[in-house]
């Protein structure tokens, strides 16, 4: 996880002001690194300042990957080329990038960029492309590729990592700026996760304005396009509707197998060799301590996370299930006189299915140590974070944004206590890495929304609406949450956004994921039978493992089970803008 400030500006070198400078080393504590350059007019070149352009390239590092800390902006002493990387390339094609992958993915960079004396520049934007588009896993970037006057910034086809951009032109100042995360000014847009963009650095006026080149995605299976694009790992969605007689999902169908195997694969990328560079800060802290924790509300798409990646940690390590509540005086006020020995925390519905899922994993998985880490957020805490949450969410800006972030950024925090079975015990988890269940349900049918469509409209009503769900994550969520969860020195990571397991979910028939149609089977034998029809295959994936609680629960959704929907009165809509 790394933190990314550059600038480009005509009349001079510009730095993050001070409060962004610190939400960067927020996200990346480990190393802080500045090179600016002054890149000359070439004799060919537009109109521009005598001079040249001023750039700023700022990279801030938490070390998750390979035995050594790799200081970044990545510098190419021969090219002066930069690189600013945040992310992680889990495999580029079908090869794993194993240690860090900061120095691979620039290497890569520097090899495609070359040209030869007789070849135009332009054709080394077209092998960029290309292995931009064999990278596995969440990013963001800006790639200055100095042989050629390229720039070159953009994120994931999902949109998983953050990155923002600002354009500036005043009468003295003009300025193209782009950040991981900003300070809630004017000007700040997301970078759309649709492809990459290219700015030719030979095209630019005084005024700051740049020549910017779109370069769009192209689904597996469409026709490759004259001009370049980022080729997607994975299809458009299977159309296909059921012929006759609907197909009953049950344990032993071939899609329950199949999600179990690319889920297993996916994890055991974003869990191994999870920080390796970094010593504990204490002899007292044992290396088998918690190196990653879950984002643990005890729901269906969490847990059977948890499930899994018991069988792929060593036993001796312990994993951390961070399970937030908030005190909500819409709800219950604190300390209730009537009911002094109720705790609002206890209350909520996501700490009583986080109890009850606990349970069954340590019944089911017995060895290994699970702390559950109780995180209890009064009233009063909420409000003195408030300001800070919504810059980081910026500049996403609605009651529910701002109700999902506090959930986000209190359980990231990782602060809260533990049941050491002698007592109540504070607890701060030493975790940098974090897993979450979204995308579960997009890609399987998990919303009430997707319930309706197929009522009103049957399979191509739902295949619609997952459609829609599947190609606004990067717009409508992620870029945020990596905001939000970031700040506390963490890094989320999604397995069930895995390309592969996507391409997977995409590329079967909607049937063998979800449940809608099939018979009543109320009375069979079978009990997971009667398993409620969204994200079905996950369910039948639970109940195999033998998480059978687990695959009964109901969805809900994060703010309504941590109670922090509305906290202020009960009047507001979640699309309302905050004031």
């Amino acid at each position: 996880m790394c933190g990314i400030f550059v600038s480009l500006s005509p009349d001079q070198y510009l730095l993050p002001t001070f409060r962004v400078e610190q939400l960067l080393k927020n996200r990346g504590p480990d190393a802080f690194g500045k090179h600016q350059v002054l890149i000359p007019r070439r004799p060919n070149s537009t109109k521009g300042s005598l001079s040249g352009l001023h750039a700023t390239f700022i990279s801030t590092v938490l070390s998750l990957r390979g035995t050594e800390i790799v200081q970044q902006p990545l510098e190419d002493d021969a090219t002066q080329s930069f690189l600013c990387w945040n992310g992680e390339a889990w495999k580029t094609g079908p090869n794993i990038v194993e240690g860090n992958d900061s120095q691979a993915i620039f290497e890569s960079f520097l090899l495609f960029s070359r040209t030869s004396s007789i070849e135009h520049r332009s054709s080394s934007i077209e092998r960029i492309a290309d292995m931009i588009s064999a990278i596995r896993g969440p990013f963001a970037f800006v790639f200055y590729d100095a042989v050629n006057d390229y720039l070159y910034y953009g994120r994931d086809c999902l949109g998983r990592r953050s990155l923002l951009q600002k354009v500036k032109s005043e009468e003295t100042v003009h300025v193209f700026a782009l950040a991981s995360v900003c300070d809630s000014g004017d000007g700040w847009s997301e970078v759309e996760a649709n492809g990459i963009y290219v700015i030719d650095l030979k095209v630019w006026s005084e005024k700051g304005e740049f020549a910017v080149s779109h370069i769009p995605h192209r689904r597996k299976g469409e026709e490759q396009a004259p001009a370049p694009t980022i080729a997607l790992p994975f299809p458009s969605m299977n159309k296909s509707v059921p012929d006759g007689a609907h197909i009953q999902l049950d344990l032993e169908s071939t899609s329950v197998h199949e999600l179990d195997q690319a889920l297993r694969r996916s994890l055991e990328l974003r869990t191994s060799h999870v920080r390796e560079s970094i010593k504990p800060d204490s002899p007292n802290i044992p290396d088998q301590d918690a190196k990653v924790a879950i984002l643990f509300s005890g729901g269906l798409d969490c847990t059977v996370l948890a499930r899994l990646i018991h069988e792929i940690l060593p036993i001796n390590q312990s994993i951390d299930l961070l399970n937030v509540g908030f005190q909500n005086p819409r709800v219950h006020s604190f300390p209730d006189e009537s009911k002094p020995d109720v705790s609002p925390y206890e209350l909520c519905p996501d700490r009583v299915t986080g109890r009850a899922s606990y349970a069954e994993l340590q019944k089911i998985c017995p060895g290994r140590c699970w702390r559950f880490v109780e995180i209890n957020v009064p009233y009063s805490e909420t409000l003195a974070r408030r300001e800070k949450v919504i810059t980081l969410m910026h500049p996403h800006n609605t009651e529910m944004d701002l109700s999902i972030s506090y959930a986000l950024y209190f359980a990231s925090r990782g602060i809260g206590q533990v049941n050491t079975g002698s007592g109540i015990s504070e607890y701060v988890t030493p975790a940098h890495v974090l897993l979450s269940g979204l995308g579960a349900d997009e890609l399987f049918g998990g919303y009430q929304r997707h319930a309706t469509a197929f009522t009103r409209n049957g399979y191509p009503g739902l295949i619609e609406e997952l459609g829609l769900d599947f190609n606004r994550l990067g717009k409508r969520n992620l870029g945020r949450d990596d905001r939000v969860i970031s700040d506390s020195e963490k890094e989320v990571r999604f397995p069930y956004l895995d390309e592969d397991l996507i391409a997977w979910a995409l590329d079967c028939p909607v049937w063998s994921k979800c449940g809608f149609g099939g018979a009543n089977l109320e009375n069979s034998t079978d009990s997971s039978a009667t398993l409620e029809p969204g994200k079905k295959v996950l369910r039948l994936l639970a109940w195999k493992l033998g998480m059978k609680g687990v695959a009964a629960e109901k969805k809900r959704a994060i703010q309504f089970g941590a109670r922090t929907a509305k906290m202020e009165t009960g009047k507001t809509k979640g699309t309302q803008v905050l004031s």
